[in-house]
């Protein structure tokens, strides 16, 4: 593939960028600013790598003819040349190539995240709340801010389902590979013989949704208020305050109990509801063009088997890509939950320069 003509491209979209950011009534558009804020910094990276790409290949054809010289001193010189430029510019070439992708215009967004136990009972929540710390403890180790919007807490500890939202730099861009199923492995506390368990819990990952990704009318919904209850059922509140939210078009159902207040549980559950129908209509357009062609990764299918974490053998598995990493403990605690999302970005990066070829 011939670079060059994708990096004078890229040069001259970031010049027309620089101009319009120079513009000082961009600035009264904020979302718009930041958009091609971010744009601007992904094409000024580009055209950097861009430049580096093409001077590396120059120079490495000139150290090819001076190998082929008399000056045996000048030759080995070269050759030192040639072994580190043959390495860097295919490292360069392949950025470049991944620079043609069209970035995901939802990655800068902020993410919530519902985790929901599944088949196993009181293992299953456990696990639901080992998931809610393993990502929680990523996030702090990011900077990331993370606040929970709903929980269902379960008898023995954990939770039957729980709500919550991550803020940041790029937070749905690193997790948007985690929506599937996630399988456990190991002994339950309530397990008196040593026997190995397995149960599952469900992931969503979502991005959220601003009003104007979403247009909510209120003929459209029908809103309940109920008391809310603890564990067991028990009423820890004696005013209606919890809140119930039907989208009526989609069908789509909110719960919400954790505030207070009934305002305030209104408007997190609208937030969520938001979120979720922004999802819906993002996947339709999603299989509308994919219908023949599905990626392994980024489905987004919430009924895929993703990932199994072992506990006996200390070891977590990514079903999608075959990558197994061991170190199970210091993976729940967030510690090198990077690898996997990295080895998760580059194959879907692989898959969608694909589909350009």
């Amino acid at each position: 593939m011939d670079l060059r003509p994708h990096i004078e491209k890229f040069a001259t979209r970031m010049t027309e960028v620089e101009t319009e950011l120079g513009d000082p009534k961009v600035f009264e558009n904020n979302r718009r600013a930041q958009e091609l804020g971010r744009e601007y910094a992904r094409l000024k990276d580009l055209v950097s790598k861009g430049k580096e790409f093409l001077k590396a290949k120059e120079e490495l054809e000139e150290n090819r003819e001076l190998i082929a010289g008399d000056d045996a001193e000048m030759a080995e010189m070269a050759q030192e040349e040639i072994t580190r430029l043959e390495s860097r510019v295919p490292e360069l070439e392949r950025e470049l190539q991944f620079g043609l992708v069209p970035p995901d215009p939802t990655d800068s967004r902020n993410t919530i995240i519902e985790i929901r136990a599944g088949a196993g009972g009181d293992e299953s929540a456990l696990f639901t709340g080992v998931l809610f710390r393993m990502y929680t403890h990523y996030a702090d180790g990011r900077g990331w801010k993370h606040e929970t919007m709903s929980s269902t807490a379960a008898d023995l500890g954990g939770f039957k389902e729980v709500v919550f939202s991550l803020s940041g730099e790029e937070v749905y861009k690193r997790l948007k590979f985690e929506s599937g199923v996630h399988r456990v492995q190991r002994v339950p506390v309530t397990e008196s013989q040593g026997r190995v368990h397995t149960s599952a819990a469900t992931v969503a990952v979502l991005p959220e949704a601003e009003e104007v990704d979403v247009n909510i009318e209120e003929k459209d919904l029908r809103i309940d208020v109920f008391r809310s209850s603890g564990p067991g059922g028990q009423s820890v509140n004696t005013t209606d305050s919890a809140v119930r939210i039907t989208h009526i078009p989609t069908g789509i159902v909110v719960s919400q109990q954790d505030e207070k207040s009934q305002i305030r549980n209104k408007e997190k559950g609208l937030k969520i509801l938001r979120s979720r129908i922004y999802e819906l209509e993002r996947q339709k357009i999603d299989d509308a063009r994919s219908k023949d062609r599905r990626n392994k990764i980024g489905t987004g299918d919430r009924s895929e088997r993703i990932r199994t974490y072992n506990f006996p053998q200390g070891r977590v598995t990514d079903h999608r890509i075959n990558l197994t990493l061991h170190k199970l403990e210091e993976f729940m605690q967030g510690e090198i939950f990077e690898d996997m999302i990295e080895n998760l970005t580059l194959q879907a990066q692989e898959e969608e320069l694909n589909k350009l070829k």
